[in-house]
């Protein structure tokens, strides 16, 4: 492992080292408006929801690492008090891009990416017509980090409402994240599209407690086929395979083949094709039935 300690490292170089470990970030396409009420629009990935009751977002506007300065939102964000966070769906991440440019501050970012402004409906900076979702805000705090080249702005805001096209929503009143289509950062120039075979369904209850690793046969812990997530399904499980279940799955001729052989290797392959296939009590069985060879 290469070991970073801040300081002794080119501030610049643990900020692109930072930000490619921690990733993908969702992005806060943020509006803000001037004293002089000119818009502004600019991206920021230091950005998450923190709390649904009172629901709170925040995002941090960093002094830049070059010259020390500070950005426009956040001078236009402590004046008004107001600004909107747009999604950013693929269909408009390259118009984003363009919004990160360093314009001067009387540059209307509207105008040099294409995007539309539209009207709020609690403040004063417009939303952006293409985002799938926007939330109109209000300034709760300001946390200031430190006052050299990196350092952070904490913008805790008060999320007054969402806006959500209903394109995106399903049948059930949800996001589809498939219809929703959203864009995350990685480091550098990298970015990652939250759609297709990007998603992955995870489903672990929260309420229901599980048997955990621990629980499981030495054999299974010691398997060198099995993987972490492997273990991760098997550790999620209410209870280890019934008699029943495990007899069920000697009757399956493949299995019976292994059986004979006492292939324990082999089995293990089964196991684990069958997890990645989500037949988990399949899977959790032949290993089981491979226990006792």
């Amino acid at each position: 492992m290469r070991t970073l300690i801040p300081g002794e490292i080119p501030t610049p170089d643990f900020h692109q080292f930072m930000l490619g470990t921690v990733a993908p970030r969702p992005i806060a396409f943020v509006s803000t408006i001037d004293q002089n009420g000119i818009p502004n629009l600019a991206p920021y990935s230091f950005f998450n929801a923190f709390s649904s009751n009172p629901p709170i977002v925040v995002f941090s506007s960093n002094r830049r690492v070059r010259n020390n300065t500070t950005k426009d939102t956040l001078a236009n964000i402590r004046e008004s008090g107001e600004c909107v966070i747009n999604s950013v769906s693929y269909s408009i991440v390259r118009q984003m891009a363009v919004c990160g440019v360093e314009f001067p501050g009387e540059v209307n970012e509207f105008n040099k990416s294409g995007l539309t402004p539209i009207p709020s409906q609690f403040v004063k900076p417009f939303r952006v017509k293409e985002s799938p979702s926007q939330m109109e805000c209000r300034l709760r705090e300001i946390i200031t980090l430190g006052d050299q080249g990196g350092a952070g702005h904490l913008i805790i805001c008060d999320v007054l409402c969402i806006h959500i096209s209903e394109e995106v929503i399903d049948e059930r009143g949800r996001i589809d994240p498939d219809k929703i289509d959203l864009m995350g950062r990685m480091g550098r120039a990298y970015y990652v599209r939250a759609s297709g075979e990007a998603l992955h369904t995870i489903p672990q209850p929260q309420e229901i407690i599980t048997i955990g690793y621990d629980q499981l046969p030495q054999s299974i812990r010691l398997s060198n086929v099995l993987t972490g997530n492997h273990f991760g399904i098997l550790s999620g499980m209410v209870a280890l395979p019934s008699e029943a279940e495990i007899e069920s799955i000697r009757a399956w001729d493949h299995v019976q083949d292994l059986v004979a052989s006492q292939n324990i290797h082999g089995l293990h392959l089964l196991a684990a094709k069958l997890l990645d296939r989500g037949e988990v009590e399949h899977g959790a069985a032949v290993l089981m039935l491979a226990d006792r060879l």
